[in-house]
């Protein structure tokens, strides 16, 4: 625990519309604080109420004192909570007084820092606190309880402690190479190691949708001109947010629209058609639609039954990971019914943008991709995590090709706790400052 750490204070939630706001206050100087603003001693973990003073003596507010001891305290520290009544005017006085007192005002994310540095809560657990207030959906928030309550985080411990198991079988191979038996050749050391690439495979697709629940579902639109894009997007946001013409060419920009599916943050991207042009305005266009694919969750292929085979070809300038969809639209002109069937290793719908016909089902199945009904035990998660995970998805692999091949213990080892380092990052194991730094600054003051 931090003991030697300097009291910080700031305003933790500003006057809502109950007129209450929260001051709170972390630190050595928090006891001293609390009996100098409450008059004689705080009992821990009571309410008292207490007229707010200046160094004057004049009345700044009345409200509510709470003083938690350390280490029984979000940050693990001594923290005190004033809860005042007043304007944000009365809060900014209080804050003051509390720091002529002793403390000085917090930096962005400070108080879940300390939490972090003392122990209270694991790297992840701290990101999952900021996702939580940035919440955009109710599934996003329920997510983020979740990463907040460990359930992530329990996740990667026992894909760590798998992983430590194996090595300790593989360093021991190596630290014993007289005996005559090969022990990377044995079949449990294979089978250990072929689990534990599936547990880690189960987990990287959580943690994708863990991203996706947090961050909301990117979909680009994209495909020929005049395929019906930007119907498309209209008749998904219920609005008629992009212009359509049956003039090829009218979308030139990137064009988006957010939206919510039963809880789920979508953000739809309207894109320029793709084709050979002369047009330096649609040119353009068409390279800023290449360029949104290549950070899209979901491609989204708009199309009709005459050119649906050739269109597919859009696909291949996709980078991997990208989910891809196939819609076949205007089924009203060509005849068609609305319906949904897994083709060629692609999910293919056909629906009619103009008459609505076949959209629920796209719709639903967008909540799928984006994590809606993957259980109770969803959880939020960030790019960072997915790219510690893929990180030790790489090593995992490497691992099985040496054993596979060369039987080189050294470079397994080397490869297994590469990818124990990989899989510490994400919890705060193994971290550096500028890591700290970077996800802390972007918390708001008081949290």
């Amino acid at each position: 625990m931090n003991q030697n750490a300097d009291t910080i204070a700031a305003i933790a939630s500003a006057p809502g519309a109950a007129g209450v706001g929260v001051l709170r206050v972390s630190g050595p100087a928090a006891a001293a604080i609390a009996q100098a603003l409450l008059g004689r001693a705080p009992q821990p973990r009571h309410a008292h109420f207490a007229a707010f003073r200046d160094g004057a003596g004049e009345l700044i507010d009345r409200g509510l004192l709470l003083y938690f001891p350390a280490p029984a305290s979000y940050t693990g520290e001594r923290v005190l909570e004033l809860q005042g009544h007043g304007s944000a005017v009365l809060l900014d006085a209080l804050l003051r007084r509390v720091c002529e007192l002793g403390a000085r005002l917090a930096r962005p994310g400070e108080f879940t820092e300390r939490a972090f540095l003392n122990g209270k809560l694991d790297l992840a657990q701290a990101e999952a606190v900021a996702d939580l207030i940035a919440a955009r959906s109710q599934a996003g928030a329920r997510a983020a309880l979740r990463s907040m309550e460990g359930v992530f985080s329990r996740k990667v411990e026992a894909l760590l402690q798998a992983l430590i198991a194996l090595r300790v079988h593989i360093e021991a191979a190596i630290d014993f190479p007289e005996e005559e038996i090969d022990f990377l050749a044995d079949p449990a050391i294979a089978a250990q190691l072929e689990s534990l690439r599936a547990e880690l495979a189960a987990l990287l697709r959580e943690a994708q949708r863990g991203v996706r629940l947090n961050d909301g579902l990117k979909v680009v639109i994209m495909g020929r001109p005049n395929a019906g894009k930007s119907s498309l997007l209209n008749a998904l946001a219920g609005s008629e947010r992009a212009i359509v013409t049956p003039i090829p060419g009218t979308t030139r920009d990137v064009l988006r629209e957010a939206l919510s599916l039963d809880g789920i943050a979508l953000e739809l991207a309207d894109t320029a058609g793709l084709r050979e042009t002369e047009d330096e305005v649609e040119r353009e266009g068409v390279r800023r639609a290449h360029g949104e694919l290549q950070h899209a969750d979901v491609a989204l292929l708009v199309t009709d039954a005459e050119h649906a085979d050739a269109d597919r070809a859009f696909f291949a300038a996709l980078p991997p990971g990208i989910e891809r969809l196939v819609l076949v639209n205007k089924i009203d002109r060509d005849g068609l019914v609305a319906r949904a069937e897994p083709r060629d290793g692609l999910v293919w719908l056909w629906v009619s943008a103009k008459t609505g016909e076949g959209l629920d089902t796209l719709r639903e199945h967008l909540k799928r991709v984006a994590g809606a009904g993957s259980g109770e035990g969803a959880f939020s998660a960030r790019r960072r995590h997915v790219l510690a995970l893929e990180s030790a998805r790489t090593h995992l692999d490497h691992t099985a090709t040496v054993l596979a091949t060369s039987r080189a213990g050294e470079l397994a080892a080397e490869d297994l706790r590469q990818a124990q380092h990989a899989l510490g990052e994400i919890t705060g194991t193994y971290t550096s400052d500028d890591l700290l730094g970077a996800i802390f600054s972007s918390f708001c003051i008081g949290k």
